[in-house]
């Protein structure tokens, strides 16, 4: 009888096993195929370039400087790569010191697609800066000090939501002031995407002007899981103001690649050209032309000269070429996203 017993039981746990185990395979199986049929969806889902009028299938790029009014060096960099067709597209940080200048270039070239790098954080050891508020009315912005702090964990970890929609409207604000609109906003080391409050507060300004965010089509989930795996925060929350936002998004964002050489940041750029997906992408850097005082600022002062002299280099130019590259800026984004109302 003992015997028996332990048969029946053993029977018992095999089926009992047997029965979970089914469950968890199809629980798998059904995951799976949610998976596979989120990325079916995003590949058969038009691009935002395929949406804004684009022809489908084609790599449109918007090479775009970064870090503009931070110092002489980079706005000569970036006069002299728009005036020459380089480039598309650049944005100024409005409480950097050379900031001012850039504007009033803006002001007097109009055709040119300038916008602003919303800025909340002062990274270097000795050249820094402050909000365009008065301190007072910003205190969390603010390290020991009275600059803005180094990280984007600083800042995360010491301002409101409030505080950043206050500086980022003052930001807008004096740009205006000194006589350009700005054709778009975006954010010094991506700071408006540190927190989802501060993702709602950008999303909103942006509305509001009616100027266009770098704000990424996220229903993509390769591009979620890609951007989620880089640390941002993207919660559902995120997910949700991106699908609602009304205002164009890009298909992808992405930067120039760093090297060790100026020929490797060539054959660098050229694979990350290679690897993109068709549909809208912008690609940013930081040109600066190489002086002593661009030595004594930033250690990234080789990728930054290396930067300002590689899109008028013959052999990437041919190769952009060859590969039937598209070139856009926020301009035209928005004269085509008009057309689509």
């Amino acid at each position: 009888m003992k015997n028996i017993t332990i048969s029946k039981t053993l029977i018992i746990c095999v089926v009992a096993m047997t029965v979970a185990n089914c469950g968890q395979k199809k629980q798998n199986t059904a995951q799976k195929q949610a998976q596979s049929e989120m990325a079916m969806t995003a590949k058969t889902a038009k691009t935002w370039a395929e949406k804004l009028g684009w022809p489908a299938g084609k790599k449109v790029i918007m090479l775009h400087a970064d870090d503009i009014g931070m110092c002489p060096e980079a706005n000569t960099a970036a006069k002299q790569q728009l005036e020459a067709g380089d480039i598309q597209s650049a944005a100024v940080m409005i409480p950097c010191p050379n900031a001012e200048e850039f504007i009033r270039y803006a002001k007097n070239n109009p055709k040119m697609d300038i916008g602003l790098h919303l800025t909340l954080t002062s990274e270097w050891k000795t050249h820094r800066w402050g909000p365009v508020t008065d301190d007072v009315e910003v205190p969390g912005l603010l390290d020991e000090d009275k600059k803005f702090w180094h990280t984007v964990p600083q800042v995360v970890q010491h301002a409101s939501a409030d505080e950043v929609e206050k500086e980022i409207r003052a930001q807008i604000e004096q740009s205006i002031a000194w006589g350009h609109r700005p054709d778009h906003i975006d954010t010094h080391m991506g700071t408006l995407f540190g927190d989802p409050s501060y993702v709602k507060v950008y999303i909103k300004v942006a509305e509001e002007y009616g100027i266009p965010a770098n704000i990424i089509d996220i229903s993509n989930p390769t591009v979620l899981a890609e951007f989620r795996s880089k640390g941002y925060p993207m919660d559902d929350t995120v997910v949700k103001m991106s699908e609602n936002y009304t205002l164009p998004k890009l298909d992808y964002f992405t930067s120039a690649p760093k090297a060790d050489t100026y020929e490797e940041k060539i054959g660098s750029f050229k694979e990350l050209i290679n690897s993109l997906e068709p549909g809208l992408t912008e690609i940013i850097f930081h040109p600066s032309v190489l002086t002593e005082n661009l030595k004594g600022i930033t250690g990234s002062w080789q990728q930054r000269s290396w930067e300002a002299q590689m899109f008028s280099d013959p052999d990437l130019n041919q190769f952009f070429e060859d590969e039937g590259i598209l070139f856009t800026n926020w301009q035209e984004i928005m004269e085509r996203f008009g057309k689509m109302k």
